[in-house]
C-alpha cells in the first residue's frame, strides 16, 4: 500500500493531477527573538530555505537566495531561511550578520519545523509556497535560479 508521504513525493515530482499539498502549520522564533508562525504567511508568496553553516551548497547558493529576496521582496514575496537544528546558534547569528541576510532567519533547534515539512534532512532543501498557503515546488539542493524565478513571477501574478 502506498503511503501518503510517498504519494506526496509522487505529486512533488509531476506536479501535474495532485492536489497541492498545504504547508505545515508552524511556530518559530527568530534571531532577533521575535516569535512568528507561517499564519503570518497568509497571502504571500514564501520562499522557506533549510540550511546550515555547514553546508557547502547553502552557503554557494545563499547570495542568489538574497538577490532573490530583494527582486522580489515588494510584490508580496518573503523569505524565511530556516537553520538546522545541528548548527551552532552562534555560528548562524555570525553568518546572518555578516552576509547581511535581509529576510527572518529561524534557529529550529528542537527540530520541529523541519520535521513539519516532510521532515527535511538534506541541506539545502527549499520550499516554494503560494499565497493560498500550498506547497507549490520543493528543491532538494541548489534551485535552478532561473527558473524559480519564473515560478515566482507566476505566482505572484495569481489572484
Amino acid at each position: 500500500m502506498l503511503t501518503r508521504r510517498f504519494l506526496a513525493a509522487l505529486c512533488f515530482a509531476a506536479l501535474a493531477g495532485c492536489a497541492k499539498e498545504p504547508a505545515p502549520a508552524v511556530d518559530y522564533v527568530l534571531l532577533n527573538g521575535q516569535k512568528a508562525s507561517s499564519q503570518q504567511w497568509a497571502g504571500k508568496v514564501m520562499l522557506v530555505n533549510f540550511w546550515a553553516t555547514s553546508c557547502a551548497t547553502c552557503v554557494k547558493e545563499m547570495p542568489q537566495v538574497i538577490a532573490t529576496h530583494n527582486k522580489f521582496k515588494d510584490r508580496g514575496f518573503d523569505t524565511l531561511a530556516v537553520a538546522m537544528s545541528y548548527d551552532p546558534p552562534a555560528f548562524v547569528s555570525r553568518f546572518a550578520e555578516t552576509r547581511g541576510l535581509p529576510f527572518g532567519v529561524a534557529i529550529d533547534n528542537t527540530g520541529t519545523v523541519a520535521n513539519a515539512f516532510g521532515p527535511v534532512q538534506m541541506t539545502p532543501t527549499t520550499f516554494l509556497i503560494n499565497k493560498r498557503g500550498e506547497i507549490v515546488k520543493r528543491y532538494v539542493g541548489e534551485p535552478d535560479f532561473a527558473a524559480l524565478h519564473s515560478l515566482i513571477e507566476q505566482l505572484l501574478a495569481e489572484t
